[in-house]
This record gives structure tokens, sequence and C-alpha cells, in this order.
């Protein structure tokens, strides 16, 4: 078995689990590349030769395993999340046991699933056209406000450092978004605007209901508040039905597409999963990826199934679940 580990060492707070988990999962004969990635890494250039292995292992933060899903996108090689970063979303969302030995364990089974990534696009404040790849959600206001102000805190206070961002900026700005979603325009005011590949957050509690990898559609959020201590009613609804799907999620609205345009009444700032970019838009486009990229699962996972089946590399059964 020949595996590509690309780990970002500045992710999350530097653990070391990325080296447990290869002690796991590398047997006799086998041989496993680590790269570790540079501050101002290119995807496309870490996942240069990534066909010349059996299996590639994005290690990072959720922002830096969706840019390296997105180099790997119509790719005939399978990979698999480790989580690293803060929040580790992606991860979570994919289902599998978090473990580094679990995680191990599924590499050498080698069950795999297609999967949907998204592509966002927008112009610049100097005229200049961005494109980029997300697996989770991005978007504009209050968000991506919050994005930028838990940045100098996240080495430190972890996920904690959002709530904190979110408590020293109570009244954020209520915006008006025009949402077109497959040719079908709708007006909608709100602080925030999200596209998402992926609804789930911390705690397990889904966003909205229904929204999954695997169904070749983007959700689009529109954040219908006034203020930031309004969203505490449908964290509240989500700790009582996690999925949303008996009593629903006050102050948000979702619809459905494959292609999205939003326009935003003034400049607002814009976040890719979970990373605030510079500057402001006016207005981005979102289109999904249908079954872009074959990801690692395990019998936990969602897009799993019970049984693991036969091992693809062999050894697995010398890879113990954890306790």
């Amino acid at each position: 078995m020949r595996t590509l580990v690309i780990h970002n060492p500045k992710s999350g707070f530097g653990s070391d689990a990325i080296f447990q988990f290869v002690r796991a999962l590398v047997s006799a004969g086998d041989e496993c590349v680590m790269r570790m990635l540079e501050d101002d890494f290119a995807a496309d250039r870490a996942c240069s030769d990534a066909e010349s292995f059996d299996m590639v292992v994005a290690s990072g933060g959720d922002g830096t395993v969706a840019s390296l899903l997105y180099a790997l996108r119509g790719r005939d090689v399978p990979a698999c999340v480790f989580p690293s970063g803060t929040a580790n979303l992606l991860c979570a969302n994919i289902g599998n046991a978090p473990e580094p030995s679990a995680l191990a364990r599924a590499c050498r089974v080698g069950k795999t699933a297609p999967v949907d990534l998204c592509e966002i696009s927008w112009e610049g404040e100097g005229g200049e056209r961005h494109v980029r790849g997300f697996a989770l959600m991005s978007g504009t206001g209050f968000d991506a406000q919050l994005m930028q102000a838990a940045l100098p805190n996240k080495a430190v206070m972890g996920q904690a450092a959002y709530f904190a961002a979110a408590l020293a900026n109570p009244r954020p700005a209520v915006e008006r978004f025009s949402i077109t979603v497959d040719g079908r325009t709708l007006e909608r005011e709100g602080i925030a605007c999200l596209v998402a590949n992926n609804a789930m957050m911390q705690g397990d509690i889904q966003i909205v209901p229904d929204c999954r990898m695997d169904d070749g559609l983007l959700d689009v959020i529109v954040v219908e508040t006034s203020g930031a201590a309004q969203l505490l009613k449908p964290l509240a609804f989500g700790l009582v039905d996690r999925s949303g799907k008996a009593i629903g999620r006050p102050h948000l609205e979702s619809f459905k597409g494959r292609e999205v345009r939003v326009e935003c009444s003034e400049p607002v700032p814009i976040e890719v999963d979970g990373e605030a970019l510079p500057g402001t838009v006016r207005s981005y486009e979102a289109r999904v990826l249908p079954a872009a990229v074959r990801i690692v699962v395990d019998a936990m996972s969602p897009y799993g199934t019970a049984d693991d089946g036969s091992s693809r590399f062999g050894h697995s059964d010398v890879i113990a679940y954890p306790e």
C-alpha cells in the first residue's frame, strides 16, 4: 500500500495525532510519504503526483482539507479526511470514527463513497475574478465577520473563539439578498446568506435538515434575524431536535439547487469553509460538483454501510478500534 499523507502543521493545536495514525497504518512492505505544507501552499502542487499512490490522506483544518479535496476532484484516487484542525466539522459530517487507529483501519479496509464538492466564485474589489472549491459551507455576512474576528484567538481558545466573537458583535448589520436558485429569484433580508454542502455544526446539530454530500444539491441558508441573540433560539431547538425535521429552525430559511447566485445590498465580507478572505464582495456564484471525489468511509459513516466487507489492502485485522 502506497500512501501520501499531506499535513498542515499549522492547523489546530499542532497535535501529533497524525503520527499516531501513520504508525497504526503502515505494515511491512508499505510505503508512506508525508508531505508537510508550507504557509503559502498550493493544493494543486501538493497533490500533483496523487495518482502514483493508492490513497491520499488530507490532514489539517477544514479549509486545508477542502482545498486538497478540490485539487483531487475528478481524479482516480481515494482520499481520507484526517481531523487536525480546530473544529474539524468536515470530518464530523463524514461521520467516521475519528480516532487515529480507527481511521488507519478504515484506510486499510479501503471502502470509499463518492461525495459532492462545491465551487464558489466572485469578483474582488479590484475587479479580479476568484474561484475556490469548498466542502462544507461558504457565504457572506455575519458568519464571515465571525471568522475574521475569531482568527486572532483561535490558537489559544479553539472553538470558543467563535462564541467570543459573536458576543462582541451582538447587533450585526441586516442586509438584503437577491438569491437566484436554478433560475428562480427570491428577495430576502438577514444577517447572513450561506451555501452549504454539509450543514452539521458542533454537537451534531443540523443547521437545516437533509443536507448531504451525495445528493447533487447545494443548500442555500438565509439567517433571518436582526441580532446575534436571536441565534440562541435555533440553537436551543437544535439541542432538542438535532436533525431539524421535527420542530424546524426558527429564523432560518433554506432552499435547494444546483446553481446559485447571491447579490448583496451592501459590500460584505466572504468566508470559504471557515476561512475569512480579505476584502468584501457585492455578489457571488456557487455550484455543486456532483460525486467529485471518493472519500474513505467506515461502518459509522452515514455514507458507508454496516459491513466493512473484505479489506482492500489487508492487515486491517491487526488494527483494533479504540476501547
